[in-house]
């Protein structure tokens, strides 16, 4: 059965796109058929920026154009709409890369509306007005859990942008408008955080990008015991202001997050703080934070998943010994799904422990969607099912996975770059270049994004080129063993093996002082073609149960061992 054409209702306009025909309060207005396709267009894309040159092939597919062509048009389009350059409440121009629709849309017509949330909404980071750095995690905290409150309300009308995106505007000088556009949202909560006395004052306040009018405001007074609650109040009336509807199990899945301990609530938001840095002194005291705050309270499911990412992740960020984290982690895990099985972030954890040590990928999937069934709007949940798919070699499943996860978290550079792991697992060397590079954009100092630049640069044998990315990549890393190891294969592969055995050496000494991760050392062997040294170093990362064993599938500096019986033994060894 057909659907019909969608219909697209934005302030007194109505786009039909059956009929061809933009209507204002019920009265036809004239638009020729380059202008209607170039708002029907921007409408449609209305959660993204458009290229400038994406556009242009749409609206002229057949014929060459000038860029100037399509700002004609645009400007035309505005003068029909009634907007202004200046105070835009319908077409956002973005400096440097194109347009965006920003006005807020309801879509008419079971087709178009089916999986795709009508209304954005992106929490800016709370404004300390505590006048105490010591405190400045009480509104990191509050933003976080503001995030992760919204994002229960009815998912499927409501889509909330990640953490990690709007972090990036804590003390900005950015207009609504600016903000508006680089998040693709329809409406922003500000919140500030003050101390009175014993007290907390809170306000916050809801914005609509199109026309920068606020549309709600509150202020709220709270002791330190009472800021358990103060997401659910603020949930239900920003629910309550843009006229969604809180679905049914809201309150019930609000309550879940909840502390029961002060103090644990504190140590939690101490925990998440630290966390977030993603360094590994910052790590540790994370570790730290969240096992006070759960021996506080036994049963507080946040926390423990919180305490399960820390110790899963260092081997991977900080090359720790997996088998000195492995027990803590999944119990961890373990604890915090048996306080509560229905919480997004204590099922994306347990999957977390599930994929990274005990390569259990069946099981780490299984959580990642449940996870995802029960919060639609947690970023972590989709990221990590679309890096699961990938190694498990569905590269279409993990692309749309990925491309959601940069949805929720469009300035989270980690996302570009795993979204470029997953691209290069696929041998889409393009699309990694692509994801990496726009990683970096996002963050200029992150390391990862440089590491996954270079391999698709190698692959496509741009050796140089793929050397400088690893040497901004170790200048930002802290020594982490992947991107010496990935400079060791390099060399090899583009005949400096002098070179590749100097970073073999440096590998060996480093490791008789600290752990280094097996793994890295039968890398640059791979490098050299010394095949069976390579895998006498992969047997000892099996040993000591390497993490980095699960790139073995997928990666494509693999393939000229795959079929070495020993290769496939350990394959067969680690369960992949």
């Amino acid at each position: 059965m057909d659907h019909p054409e969608p219909a697209y209702q934005f302030d007194d306009f109505l786009v039909e796109t059956g009929t061809r025909r933009l209507s204002h309060r019920g009265d036809a207005v004239a638009l020729t058929s380059k202008l209607f396709d170039a708002l029907v267009f921007l409408v449609q894309q209305r959660a993204r920026v458009v290229d400038k040159s994406e556009l242009i092939n749409a609206i002229w597919a057949d014929t060459i154009v000038e860029e100037n062509n399509l700002n004609q048009t645009i400007s035309r389009l505005r003068r029909v709409l009634g907007d202004t350059r200046g105070e835009p409440r319908f077409i956002v121009t973005v400096q440097g890369k194109g347009y965006r629709f920003i006005a807020p849309v309801t879509v008419l017509g079971a087709a178009a509306i089916e999986g795709s949330p009508t209304t954005t909404l992106a929490v800016l980071p709370f404004e300390n007005l505590i006048n105490d750095p010591e405190r400045e995690y009480i509104s990191d905290g509050l933003t976080e859990e503001a995030i992760a409150s919204l994002g229960q309300i009815d998912p499927s009308q409501l889509s909330v942008i990640g953490r990690t995106s709007v972090m990036r505007y804590k003390r900005t000088t950015k207009t609504v408008a600016e903000i508006g556009a680089e998040l693709q949202v329809g409406y922003l909560l500000e919140g500030s955080v003050r101390a009175e006395g014993s007290r907390y004052r809170i306000t916050c306040r809801l914005l609509r990008v199109s026309d920068q009018v606020q549309q709600w405001s509150q202020s709220y007074d709270s002791e330190p015991a009472s800021m358990l609650a103060f997401q659910r109040e603020l949930g239900a009336a920003i629910a309550e202001q843009i006229r969604l509807t809180l679905s049914p199990g809201h309150a019930t899945a609000l309550a879940r997050r909840q502390a029961h301990n002060v103090e644990s609530y504190d140590l939690y938001l101490r925990g998440r703080h630290s966390w977030n840095q993603l360094t590994p002194p910052t790590t540790r005291r994370a570790i730290d934070y969240f096992s006070r705050a759960t021996a506080l309270d036994p049963h507080y499911a946040l926390a423990w998943a919180g305490l399960a990412d820390a110790y899963a992740a260092s081997p991977v960020t900080g090359d720790a010994p997996p088998l000195s984290v492995w027990k803590q982690a999944l119990d961890a895990a373990e604890r915090a799904v048996q306080a509560e099985p229905e919480l997004a972030e204590a099922q994306t954890s347990l999957g977390f422990v599930r994929f990274w040590l005990d390569w259990d990928w069946p099981a780490a999937l299984a959580a990642f969607r449940k996870a995802i069934r029960l919060d639609p709007s947690y970023p972590m949940a989709h990221r990590m099912l679309g890096i699961c798919l990938a190694h498990m070699n569905s590269p279409l499943e993990a692309r749309e996975a990925m491309r959601r996860a940069r949805e929720l978290e469009p300035l989270y550079a980690m996302h570009q770059a795993l979204s470029a792991q997953a691209a290069f697992a696929a041998r889409d060397y393009e699309s990694a270049l692509q994801f990496a590079r726009q990683s970096i954009v996002v963050d200029p100092e992150f390391w990862i994004g440089y590491l996954q630049l270079a391999q698709p640069l190698e692959q496509q044998g741009h050796g140089e080129l793929a050397l400088e990315a690893l040497a901004q990549a170790a200048r930002l890393s802290g020594g982490n063993s992947k991107v010496l190891a990935l400079k060791g294969y390099i060399l090899a592969r583009h005949d400096r093996e002098s070179e590749a055995r100097e970073v073999l050496a440096t590998l060996e000494a480093v490791g008789r002082e600290r752990y280094i991760p097996p793994y890295a050392v039968a890398l640059v062997y791979a490098g050299l073609d010394q095949a069976e040294r390579a895998l006498d170093w992969l047997e000892r990362a099996h040993e000591v149960h390497d993490v980095h064993l699960m790139f073995l599938p997928v990666d494509p500096k693999w393939d000229r061992l795959r079929s070495a019986p020993r290769f496939i033994q350990l394959l067969r060894l680690c369960k992949f």
